[in-house]
């Protein structure tokens, strides 16, 4: 009970110097419960959703995906006969059956032709307005579509894009375009994460999607009283055979939530990875803070000891201190973490993925799990500083002594510092000399642990030397000031090392990442330069194929060359060593796409690929499958026949655009694929006539205004749009390590509100002898700026040693260019001088508001 009235006093006695301490905790444990409670909601969302829309068993095509995708290579979704209708209906336990016909292979565009598709991501889904939809939604204006000039629209699409009943909108899909007039508007009575979705009626559904009545892409099955759903779909198999694909709801809701669950989990954990990062930067400020209020405390804890307090009590009473700290800040950061959620859920409404607050989903895991987290995270980082607060001596205490120097402790940090930093070093050597991804990736990961615990444990003797330096380059010229600067970053290494350190984490990484962003940006822009030998680039950046009506648009421009184009597919490999490869791609292009894409091979031309009946194969499959020149492969084309093809080519590996792709010419797909499965191009390749490039380009873009999908880009739009994607990426990641530097911050600004509280005495004899206010809140703001670039040094250097390594492993997926950002990375050395200045305001303010007898009369 003593121990902890005695923490409790400290603790609230020192409420002030533990508040930053205490924001990086929340901050911390607020991130980790943000991304779960967001995360979970999502689930929740989607779960609702994919419930309330499912029917009791689903009848697909059975080549229709378990999630009850359409989409497929052909633009077309797979459909099954509509009188298998009627076969489901005499099913026993069936109450009804009604077939249904959608797709999200499409495009939806206004009279403007603008696309009315979610920026989000979300899918566009055109289908016939059934039974099942009017279940879970409502039609809130005008009425359900009858007839092929009518069109209903969801009323989130229609608010977000202003649209009114009687507004003409089209329809593009593979079959051609579709235009009707707005017949009414339908809500969802669930949540609906932003997909867009029009209906039309059964019959103009069937033609506008698959240009034919008489199919469905499923059938909705609802059962009878008392009859379960997997009673339903044991019926139904047993009257349609094995040849269909039937689910019962819970099977469809389960496929949904697993496609969903990749995109989620990817997000999640890399938040939580962010989170991390967090917590690590954190401990080195709790560290510093619990170090340096032992310090402080020193002759009270020798009064302590003197009557009677054990080293044990001692030690407890510091790790009940951070107990304290720990469950206040992870208390908080719960609560902030709802916050944080909630404004997530926002920002994705912002870009039409809608988020209802209603279904918020707090799990009792989460606030379990960010308080846990947090309090055992700062007991930990707390636990040395309790250590050597338990290990000092009553009498030395009682002198004023402190702590005792350890010398040979130092010593052997040093040197284990050092032989961490040297085999991290030698790890990450060894990734650049790796000869596949998995064994260089291992390498790489070593050589980033290694490295970054060593720079960590050798700091104080770097920050010895680093800041002898930057003293000498940039605070020694500043006279006086200056110099009492450097020597008071210099006083205690250890101190410095570990605040420097906790900023070096962040911009490490910052540092790692921009070497590799900008390297990936100059590998792919000297591939373009060398392999690309076409004027313009067509495809569709949300991965839509290219209908036939566009093709045929692209190719009428005046001006143009030739076009070429390129689709992919699957196919059955049967090889010469008797393995049979099932859905492997296989890509079809013209014959022009030699001259567009200049294919590095190890044998054969690859422009010989495109001859009748031939192929070319990639340099590994070769290799695997004793594939030469010459050596005839059984290709048993998807939706087509089988073919013989003989290998004409064998490209190499040693590429970037196309690695790992295996060709034909389009006319020999087409020889063994029934023109209406043909799969569509997935980009077309364009080149202009001779002085005809500007020309063909702004016709290129007037001739597709109608298509909004589809992009035309020459090779200086295609460079723009690789580095903005990578810069996008980049900046998403900058601004979740932030996280990471703010909490750096609050360390800096913590070290110095301490070391000011600890020099009181000091700070007040200088005043005594004349140093001035100013002269004093700048010597301190000089300390803070040498401490930040100290850490920005050590992180930079570090960092950029990370990206250069992780480079070379680029360069085995033929990304061999290695860039340095130099602007990046010196706009972000000055900017950790403008950071430090930052830090040091409020303590340096209250250093120069020091009253001067006070001071020099503390103890």
């Amino acid at each position: 009970m003593t121990v902890l009235k005695t923490s409790m006093r400290n603790f609230f006695a020192h409420k002030g110097r533990m508040a930053l301490s205490a924001v990086a905790v929340l901050l911390s444990v607020a991130f980790v419960c943000g991304t779960l409670v967001f995360t979970d909601t999502m689930n929740t969302t989607f779960d609702k959703l994919f419930a309330a829309t499912s029917s009791d068993v689903t009848v697909s095509p059975k080549d229709a995906s378990d999630s009850g995708e359409t989409t497929s290579d052909t633009g077309r979704p797979p459909v099954l006969p509509a009188s298998v209708v009627g076969k489901v209906r005499g099913a026993e336990g069936v109450k009804s059956a009604e077939g249904t016909m959608f797709s999200s292979s499409v495009t939806v565009v206004d009279a403007d032709k603008d696309s009315l598709s979610p920026t989000s991501g979300a899918p566009t889904i055109v289908g016939s307005w059934n039974g099942n939809d009017a279940r879970t939604m409502k039609i809130t204006g005008g009425a359900a579509p009858k007839g092929a000039d009518q069109i209903m629209v969801d009323a989130d699409t229609a608010d977000k894009h202003h649209l009114k009943l009687g507004d003409e909108i089209s329809v593009i899909s593979a079959t051609g375009t579709h235009s009707a007039r707005i017949s009414g508007f339908a809500a969802f009575t669930v949540t609906n994460p932003g997909a867009a979705i029009f209906y039309l009626d059964t019959a103009t559904a069937q033609k506008t999607l698959v240009g034919r009545t008489g199919v469905f892409t499923s059938i909705n099955v609802t059962a009878a009283a008392g009859v379960t759903d997997p009673a339903l779909k044991k019926n139904v198999l047993g009257a349609l055979g094995t040849g269909y694909k039937v689910q019962t709801a819970k099977e469809v809701s389960d496929a949904n939530q697993k496609e969903l669950s990749g995109f989620l989990d990817v997000m999640k954990y890399a938040m939580l990875g962010f989170a991390g990062v967090a917590f690590l930067v954190g401990i080195f400020l709790i560290i510093n803070t619990f170090s340096m209020l032992v310090a402080q405390r020193t002759r009270e804890i020798g009064l302590m000891r003197a009557i009677g307090s054990s080293r044990r009590q001692v030690n407890r009473s510091v790790l009940v201190e951070a107990l304290l700290l720990g469950v206040v800040g992870s208390v908080l950061g719960v609560a902030a973490g709802v916050g944080i959620a909630v404004g997530l859920m926002k920002v994705m409404g912002s870009v039409g993925m809608k988020l209802s607050t209603d279904d918020l989903t707090v799990a009792w895991t989460t606030p379990v799990a960010g308080i846990a987290l947090g309090v055992i995270v700062t007991v930990l980082a707390a636990y040395l500083p309790a250590r050597r607060a338990g290990k000092v001596s009553p009498m030395a205490a009682l002198r004023d002594a402190g702590a005792p120097a350890d010398a040979r402790a130092g010593r052997v940090r040093a040197v284990l510092g050092i032989l961490l930093t040297g085999a991290g070093a030698v790890s990450l050597y060894a990734t650049s000399q790796a000869g596949g991804a998995t064994e260089g990736s291992a390498w790489l990961g070593l050589g980033v642990v290694l490295t970054l615990i060593g720079f960590v444990v050798v700091g104080p003797l770097l920050a010895s030397g680093v800041v002898r330096v930057l003293g000498t380059v940039l605070l020694r010229p500043l006279g006086s000031v200056g110099r009492m600067a450097e020597r008071n970053a210099l006083r205690n290494p250890r101190r410095t090392g570990a605040t420097g350190a906790a900023l070096m984490i962040g911009l490490a990484l910052v540092a790692c990442l921009s070497v590799v962003g900008s390297s990936m940006v100059a590998s792919a822009t000297d591939q373009l330069d060398k392999t690309v030998g076409t004027d313009f680039i067509i495809q569709s950046d949300s991965g839509q194929l290219i209908t036939p009506e566009a093709v045929k648009a692209v190719k009428s421009v005046p001006g143009m060359e030739r076009v070429t184009e390129y689709r992919v597919t699957e196919a059955d490999y049967t090889t010469p060593d008797g393995k049979t490869l099932k859905d492997t791609d296989i890509t079809a292009a013209d014959p022009t796409y030699a001259e567009d894409v200049r294919t590095k091979t190890v044998a054969g031309d690859i422009a010989d690929a495109y001859k009748p009946d031939s192929m070319s194969v990639n340099e590994k499959f070769a290799e695997d499958h004793g594939v030469r020149l010459g050596s005839k492969i059984k290709v048993d084309f998807k939706d087509g026949s089988a073919a013989r093809l003989t290998v004409r080519a064998i490209t190499s590996d040693d590429v970037v655009i196309d690695k790992g792709a295996m060709y034909t010419s389009t006319a020999t797909l087409a020889k063994y694929v029934p023109a209406d499965r043909m799969p569509l191009d997935v980009v077309l390749f364009g080149s202009s006539e001779e002085g005809q490039q500007d020309a063909a380009y702004k016709a290129l873009k007037a001739e597709l205004h109608d298509y909004p999908q589809y992009t035309v880009r020459d090779q200086t739009d295609y460079k723009q749009e690789l580095k903005d994607q990578i810069g996008q990426l980049l900046n998403l990641i900058y601004g979740l390590l932030a996280l990471a530097i703010i909490v750096a911050v609050l360390g800096v600004v913590n070290t110095l509100a301490l070391s000011v509280v600890e020099r009181t005495r000091e700070i007040g004899l200088m005043r005594a002898i004349g140093l001035s206010r100013r002269q004093l809140r700048r010597m301190i703001r000089l300390e803070s700026v040498v401490i930040a670039l100290f850490g920005a040094l050590l992180g930079l250097g570090l960092g950029m040693g990370w990206g250069a390594s992780a480079q070379k492993l680029l360069a085995l997926e033929g990304l061999k260019v290695l860039d340095i950002p130099w602007p990046t990375i010196i706009g972000v050395f000055v900017g950790s001088a403008f950071v430090g200045l930052f830090a040091a305001l409020v303590p340096a303010f209250r250093a120069g508001r020091m009253n001067v007898l006070t001071a020099i009369a503390t103890e």
